[in-house]
């Protein structure tokens, strides 16, 4: 975990929750100037990430302590941990967004003020209503194999980067990506950074394969590629990295 602003007693807290492949590291340019303005800024690994222990991470383990909820009640023990019954805000990024918007919902006592940044959130679970008297069903959406049969029916083939790290083979071809972990971070975060030139957002017209195929590789990848092989295209030049520095 990572604090700035601890110093001085009687702040408000504000709870900082990284996304997906992060870590409480990725607040680091955020904390100080949270500091400066008169908070205590807090951001733990989560679940599952950085020295967190207590969790298997094979793939046949038991999928139900990465529940919602198991996060939600990670984010209150780590808040009353720390001395506080409320925070003045949480905030969420990527995959920290959702839990963030649960936290919300879950403690609106603790959590009264919440911030998402980059993955909106799609609200409760719509429940079919009114069944009893008639209503129809809701609508399925494509299952996951559904939506990866039609992006692997396009013309260049896809597939959804969400489904691919799902597969058994996913996590060894990014642990033990042959460019080295480094080089595979540098060129994934240039690569959905502002500083890739070919990152042009735009609204798509649908959800369907032929709308999706547009995006990026990052997240609509090539059907025969891993997602290594598909962040190397996303190296920076030497020229780039030299002006990261």
């Amino acid at each position: 975990m990572l604090e700035a602003g601890y110093e001085s007693a009687g702040r408000g807290a504000i709870l900082l929750l990284h996304g997906f492949p992060e870590l409480a590291y990725s607040w680091r340019k955020i904390m100080l100037p949270l500091a400066a303005a008169g908070y205590h800024a807090i951001a733990p690994d989560m679940r599952g990430y950085g020295r967190t222990t207590g969790w298997d991470g094979s793939y046949d383990a038991d999928p139900d302590p990465f529940r919602m909820l198991n996060m939600v009640r990670d984010a209150i023990a780590l808040v009353f941990a720390l001395g506080y019954r409320e925070v003045a805000a949480v905030v969420g990024h990527d995959a920290g967004a959702p839990v963030a918007a649960w936290c919300a919902l879950v403690r609106p006592d603790m959590f009264c003020r919440v911030a998402m940044m980059s993955a909106p959130f799609d609200g409760v679970p719509n429940l079919p209503f009114n069944t009893a008297n008639g209503a129809a069903l809701p609508r399925s959406p494509l299952t996951d194999d559904e939506f990866d049969a039609e992006l692997a029916a396009l013309p260049r083939p896809r597939k959804y980067y969400m489904n691919y790290q799902r597969t058994r083979e996913a996590n060894g071809n990014m642990l033990h990506t042959p460019q080295g972990l480094h080089d595979f971070f540098r060129a994934y975060y240039h690569y959905k950074s502002a500083d890739w030139k070919g990152n042009k957002p735009h609204p798509l017209k649908a959800r369907t394969a032929e709308e999706l195929a547009q995006m990026p590789t990052y997240y609509v990848m090539e059907k025969d590629k891993g997602m290594a092989e598909t962040a190397a295209d996303g190296m920076p030049s030497a020229a780039e990295i030299a002006a990261y520095k």
